[in-house]
């Protein structure tokens, strides 16, 4: 953690939505007058798509069927608590990209499948917003999350979260839906002991919640929409959340627990916008007045 560099973190597995919460953190960024340097989590993969291919192959044969993009040792996770050190002391850090299609390849001028050139990122930066699967690690001698001075969770029910991969990974990457299958059993021993245990580590939990059948994820025939859905948002420390505020400003809002508001799916950004923004406003008006 960082007075004069903060550091927020937004983690969740593939599928659950981070995207979505990241433009909710753009548009907050722009309001606010805050510069952020990105990182995101794809650039610390330590293996290119063909090598990662082979590597899965390598491990397939040896007889390891959970090696997965959400195991510690398919990632560079001690590289990227290094570079969230580094910024928080100095404010500068380093990162890439890796290029997922042909739009971006056009853009980074790097074949799809591949890593650009390492680059620094920071200068005159208010903060560091990360958004990938491992932004909470705290495990193996590694701790990403104890440099973060801001942690988001981002954790709908895992049969939604399945759904959401699922179309995303048809209709964006042609894959079938028999190949995302076999994705998911994959990497659930990773979800059970990577993915998860992140959330004990968040500030604040979204988890979208749907009020229609999901029971079988895999012939849902499309994702249930916002306002087919609550969402649940657990506070770590829920001192000094003014949950009479935002019940009072979230119609259909209730508290479920002490530390927990419950909201219809439709009102997740306004929500954000009333969490989140004082949040932001607090770190980078400390930074600023520490420098």
């Amino acid at each position: 953690m960082s007075l004069k560099h903060p550091i927020i973190s937004v983690t969740g597995s593939s599928g659950a939505g981070t995207s979505t919460v990241k433009h909710t953190f753009d548009q907050i960024f722009r309001r606010e007058g805050v510069s952020a340097a990105t990182i995101e989590g794809d650039a610390f993969h330590r293996f290119d798509r063909a090598a990662m291919k082979a590597e899965l192959a390598r491990r397939t044969e040896a007889g390891d069927q959970t090696f997965s993009h959400f195991s510690m040792e398919a990632n560079e996770l001690s590289e990227l608590e290094a570079q969230f050190r580094a910024f928080a002391e100095t404010g500068r850090a380093r990162t890439r990209t890796y290029v997922h299609d042909d739009e971006e390849a056009a853009k980074f001028g790097t074949p799809p499948g591949h890593f650009t050139d390492w680059r620094e990122i920071g200068a005159d930066a208010d903060l560091l917003f990360y958004e990938g699967l491992h932004g909470a690690v705290n495990q193996e001698g590694i701790n990403v999350a104890g440099h973060a001075d801001l942690k988001i969770g981002v954790v709908p029910v895992i049969n939604l979260e399945w759904i959401q991969k699922i179309h995303r990974d048809r209709a964006a990457r042609g894959y079938t839906t028999e190949a995302v299958t076999d994705t998911i059993l994959r990497r659930m021993h990773d979800y059970v002991h990577v993915i998860c245990p992140q959330f004990t580590e968040t500030d604040v939990n979204f988890q979208r919640v749907p009020v229609v059948d999901t029971s079988n994820p895999f012939c849902a025939r499309w994702i249930p929409t916002a306002g087919e859905s609550l969402v649940v948002i657990r506070f770590k420390n829920p001192r000094g959340i003014d949950f009479s505020y935002l019940v009072q400003m979230i119609h259909g809002a209730w508290m479920s627990r002490a530390n927990s508001i419950v909201i219809p799916g439709d009102k997740l950004d306004l929500a954000m916008q009333l969490i989140l923004t004082p949040m932001i406003q607090r770190l980078v008006e400390r930074a600023r007045n520490t420098r």
